[in-house]
C-alpha cells in the first residue's frame, strides 16, 4: 500500500472468508497498528474477546476477509455497518489492514478489489472509508479503487499527543457517486383557513 503503482498480486496470494481460527492473527496484524500508527483511533489493544465480539457481529451481508501468503496471515478487510439506523442498510464501511512486514506487495489493493465486488454482489450502495488524513498510502488506495473524498473533519482523533483529521471517503457501487441535492432555501408554508 505504498504507492499507487502497486507490484501484481503475488500467484501466492489466496483471499478467503475468515474463520475464527483467525482471529489471533487478524488481532495480530491490527495490534501493530494500535500501538505504532494513526490508521486507528484506537489506543491500546482490546484483546481477542473484543475481537470475538467484532467477528460475531459480522454476517454473510458483512464479511471479513483475510490474505494469506505461504499459509499464514498476512492481511485483512472487512465490510461492517456504517450505521445501525435502517436507513443506512444500503452502506457499508470498510476496513483493511495489512502485516506492516507485507507492505508494497498489493495485498491492500487486493483485499479492497474484492470488497468492493462483493460489496456490489451483496446489493451495498455505497462504501464509506473513513481514514486519517496522514495515512496517505490508504487514501491513494481508496482513490485508486474509484473512492472520492465527501468531508473532512478537522482535528478529532488524538493520538501520540496529536490532533488528527479523519477523511471520508465514498465509493458509490451503481455508477457515478451522487451529488447531494441543493437544500431548498425558501420553504413553502401552507396557510390553513379557519
Amino acid at each position: 500500500m505504498h504507492s499507487s503503482s502497486l507490484p501484481s498480486r503475488s500467484p501466492r496470494l489466496h483471499l478467503r472468508e475468515a474463520r475464527l481460527a483467525d482471529l489471533e492473527a487478524i488481532d495480530r496484524i491490527y495490534d501493530h497498528y494500535v500501538l505504532h500508527a494513526t490508521c486507528t483511533a484506537q489506543l491500546e489493544p482490546a484483546g481477542l474477546d473484543a475481537r470475538t465480539a467484532w467477528f460475531a457481529e459480522h454476517d454473510a451481508r458483512h464479511p471479513i476477509l483475510v490474505a494469506e501468503e505461504g499459509g499464514a496471515v498476512v492481511g485483512w478487510a472487512s465490510l461492517s455497518t456504517y450505521n445501525r439506523r435502517a436507513g443506512y442498510g444500503g452502506t457499508v464501511e470498510d476496513s483493511i489492514y495489512v502485516d506492516h512486514r507485507a507492505h508494497g506487495r498489493g495485498i491492500g489493493s487486493a483485499l479492497l478489489t474484492d470488497l468492493v465486488t462483493r460489496a456490489q454482489k451483496l446489493g451495498h450502495r455505497t462504501i464509506v472509508a473513513a481514514i486519517a488524513g496522514t495515512e496517505a498510502a490508504s487514501l491513494r488506495l481508496h482513490a485508486k479503487l474509484g473512492f472520492v473524498e465527501a468531508g473532512r473533519l478537522r482535528e478529532v482523533i488524538r493520538k501520540f499527543g496529536v490532533w488528527l483529521d479523519v477523511v471520508y471517503l465514498q465509493k458509490h457501487l451503481h455508477g457515478e457517486t451522487p451529488r447531494a441535492p441543493r437544500a431548498n432555501t425558501r420553504r413553502r408554508v401552507r396557510r390553513l383557513s379557519t
